[in-house]
């Protein structure tokens, strides 16, 4: 159920005002250091950042699709890593336990997730499985005697793998392709599992990525999500949703890059005139603009399909080609309006420029969104 009007817009607000009084002022620390500060995190825990899609049986707000794009959209006007802290915990990280977990799955582990007690994390790429998800050599054998699991292999390029406490992982149980993968519940404290450092990034720092790797790790049959060879179709349907939400935070970037032109671009003088006087400048505000209320109202009617049941795949795919490449050319135009002192650091700009890079690339890259709107308009005639 939705929230009601009043809480949802109370919601919002401290969100917004969270950002703009707490988070802001930390990007540059949290650029230059790598880490978001640990009372920072708890802070966040405390607003009910971590539970905000998690079912409210479960300790969690229980946001519907449209109230979550809000939220995300609110967080995108700080830099993204400060998102990603807890995205795993509402995102790719929690939801295959929310949308196939069985109960007894979801009472294990669902409460401590949305308090934040438990960080979570998504293990789907590998060094040879990346946009090629249906892959994985990640191996599960079964052992029936044992009643475990024994998985072998290794992930990469894992968001929050650094402080997981459990990882969704996606492993192959049956022969090849997609209908060969099947999908658990890794506690990171199991015997033989082991996280690399968190590797050097062109931006988004204070988000870590590592490789995680399963040395005949022995995985409890019971936490295995859904049944066999359903782990491609759970993690299609997780990424569906962390793609549309992906598409919020890149709305609120291309906002927060848009009120920093406008306002830069109102003090900077040249020729004895404010620079925002240019015609060419009001251009490059203006495309980001009408980018961006396009991309914010392609996000929000998609969200809106699927609080009510639609199919969104093709949708899902098209708001996040739309919004990913959007926000890099806001970012772009953004570095040119502020000229030379976009290219130095004290201003955040290039900060900005190196962090929403990446968004045309995790969670499906562009070309995997093309190739997914092409398949489903094809299908459909058009």
């Amino acid at each position: 159920m939705p929230l009601d009007k009043d809480t949802y817009d109370q919601l919002i607000e401290t969100v917004s005002r969270f950002v703009t009084e707490r988070l802001r002022p930390l990007e540059g620390q949290v650029g230059d250091k790598d880490e978001i500060p640990q009372d920072v995190i708890d802070e966040m825990k405390e607003l009910g950042l971590f539970g905000l899609t998690i079912p409210e049986e479960y300790g969690g707000i229980g946001l519907t699709m449209a109230e979550e794009i809000g939220v995300a959209i609110a967080m995108g006007h700080t830099s993204p890593a400060m998102r990603s802290s807890f995205g795993t915990n509402i995102g790719i990280g929690s939801q295959g336990l929310v949308m196939a977990g069985t109960d007894e799955q979801k009472q294990k582990w669902l409460p401590r997730i949305a308090s934040g007690e438990l960080i979570t994390s998504f293990a789907l790429t590998e060094p040879d499985a990346g946009s090629d998800a249906g892959s994985v050599k990640t191996r599960a054998t079964l052992d029936e005697a044992k009643g475990v699991y024994r998985l072998n292999g290794s992930k990469r390029y894992i968001t929050n793998a650094d402080k997981a406490d459990l990882f969704t992982v996606m492993a192959r149980t049956g022969g090849e392709g997609a209908h060969g993968v099947s999908s658990f519940l890794v506690p990171r404290d199991l015997p033989g599992l082991s996280v690399g450092a968190h590797e050097k990034k062109m931006g988004q720092q204070g988000a870590h990525v590592c490789d995680v790797n399963f040395d005949d790790v022995e995985v409890p049959v019971e936490n295995r999500l859904g049944a066999e060879g359903e782990g491609f179709k759970v993690a299609m349907r997780v990424l569906d949703r962390g793609r549309l939400h992906i598409s919020g935070v890149c709305v609120g970037a291309a906002e927060r890059l848009i009120e920093d032109m406008v306002g830069y671009a109102s003090e900077r003088q040249q020729f004895g005139k404010p620079i925002s006087s240019f015609q060419m400048i009001q251009a490059q505000i203006a495309d980001s603009k009408a980018e961006c209320m396009a991309a914010r109202a392609l996000v929000e009617q998609t969200a809106r399909k699927r609080d009510a049941g639609e199919s969104i795949t093709l949708d899902c795919a098209a708001t996040k080609l739309i919004a990913s490449e959007m926000v890099g050319r806001v970012a772009d135009r953004a570095v040119q309006v502020y000229g030379g002192a976009g290219y130095i650091a004290d201003y955040g700009i290039e900060r900005f420029y190196r962090d929403v890079r990446l968004f045309r690339i995790y969670e499906g890259t562009s070309e995997i969104q093309r190739s997914i709107i092409a398949r489903e308009t094809l299908k459909t005639g058009g």
